[in-house]
């Protein structure tokens, strides 16, 4: 099956084309700047140069039918029909708790992801435009949303339940969530087929780690708590996002400088995180370099950023009660050794021995990284969220499929 896969956001639509039978992905790319005259779509397709096109395109629907045009492309294509595009996954990020699991696209479930976007305002609503743009242009082509939150929807309720009244609960789905749902799922399945053995028989912790970052205890092949929550600002710290702090002290800064809501929601998920603390950068990069060169609210910040990430796989250990595994992924998990080691540090007594000399040499793909000895093992796994919406699209528009026959 070839399944185009969609992430989404608000002035951007990141794409991948894959031959699932194949295990191929035939083309990728990235429309920019939608909504400007300086648009850029960006196509990298198998076995042919990259090109960059620059041009006018305001808004979503232009955008795929742009994708779609550079698919069909003689010159850049991969394909020479709209019918061989089979089916269309998007990564959507709010399920609220409608939704447990990926699920074939209707007017039910638009009205549906409609309906949670005050639960996700800044990311919902794109996701919406992008599936509106592919049935203007892919009519009866179906259309799967697979959503971030899903993979955390089996938390018991000890986990998912905030220390506020019950009723408001019930009222307004304040709950934890959680996201990266996709990345945890990928690269808890992958550490247990680098162990051979069953991922139901498993406790591992992930730790997604980029500008944003999550941690997820996954037992049992299920998550059952995660950092992110009601929004994806608690947890740990992030690229501009401020984590887990308490909830008084945004009303203290509130009432200091004077901010509006939507003024303080900026200052938490803008300006804080690694930027907030360091001054520099929300790249971890800089972060680091800045360290190097002797600069202490950059070692502030690179130390909380650690600390929160070995105090949250403490307590998912605790949770589990016990650990097979810790993976690492994401920007930063998958590229920086320095948090690597730091997270690891003093990690011996649970039974995580860092291999340094392989964590340091920097490997490509998915690496083991613990010592011989080492009673949990520590990977390197890079993520692919992508392949996972367009193995689970597969699946249930295969079932559809199977279904209408029947």
């Amino acid at each position: 099956m070839k399944v185009l896969v969609l992430n989404s956001g608000s002035s951007s639509i990141k794409y991948q084309f894959f031959d699932t039978e194949k295990n191929l992905v035939l083309a990728k790319g990235l429309v920019e700047r939608i909504g400007m005259s300086s648009a850029i779509l960006t196509h990298a397709p198998i076995g042919k140069e990259k090109i960059k096109i620059v041009g006018e395109i305001l808004d979503h629907s232009i955008a795929i039918e742009y994708v779609i045009a550079v698919l069909l492309s003689k010159n850049h294509g991969v394909i020479k029909e709209k019918s061989e595009i089979d089916a269309v996954g998007h990564r959507v990020v709010h399920g609220g708790e409608t939704f447990s699991g990926s699920v074939l696209i209707t007017s039910e479930v638009m009205q549906a992801l409609k309906d949670n976007i005050e639960l996700a305002p800044l990311h919902n609503p794109p996701n919406i435009k992008g599936i509106e743009a592919v049935t203007r242009h892919l009519p009866g082509t179906p259309q799967v949303g697979v959503f971030d939150t899903a993979f955390h929807s089996q938390m018991p309720p000890e986990a998912y339940l905030y220390g506020i009244p019950f009723e408001l609960y019930k009222k307004y789905k304040i709950r934890r969530y959680g996201f990266h749902g996709t990345s945890h799922l990928f690269v808890s399945n992958r550490a247990a087929k680098l162990m051979g053995k069953p991922l139901e028989e498993l406790k591992i912790v992930t730790a997604h780690l980029g500008n944003g970052c999550s941690i997820a205890a996954v037992k049992g092949g299920h998550s059952i708590d995660t950092s992110m929550g009601f929004t994806p600002l608690e947890g740990l710290l992030m690229g501009t996002r401020g984590g887990d702090m308490d909830p008084s002290l945004i009303l203290y800064v509130m009432g200091k400088e004077g901010l509006s809501l939507s003024e303080a929601n900026t200052l938490l998920n803008k300006h804080s995180g690694l930027l907030g603390i360091s001054g520099e950068s929300s790249d971890m990069r800089e972060i680091e370099a800045a360290v190097n060169e002797g600069n202490k609210k950059a070692k502030y910040a690179f130390d909380v950023f650690t600390y929160r990430i070995k105090k949250y796989i403490g307590s998912y250990i605790a949770a589990m009660g016990g650990v097979d595994a810790l993976v690492f992924t994401g920007g930063i998990g998958e590229n920086s050794e320095v948090v690597r080691a730091a997270v690891c540090e003093n990690m011996e007594y649970l039974g995580l021995k860092l291999d340094e000399n392989v964590n340091k040499s920097r490997p490509d793909g998915e690496v083991l990284i613990s010592e011989g000895n080492s009673n949990v093992k520590i990977y390197k796994i890079p993520t692919n969220e992508e392949l996972v919406i367009a193995l689970d699209t597969e699946k249930i528009v295969s079932e559809q499929v199977l279904q209408s026959v029947k």
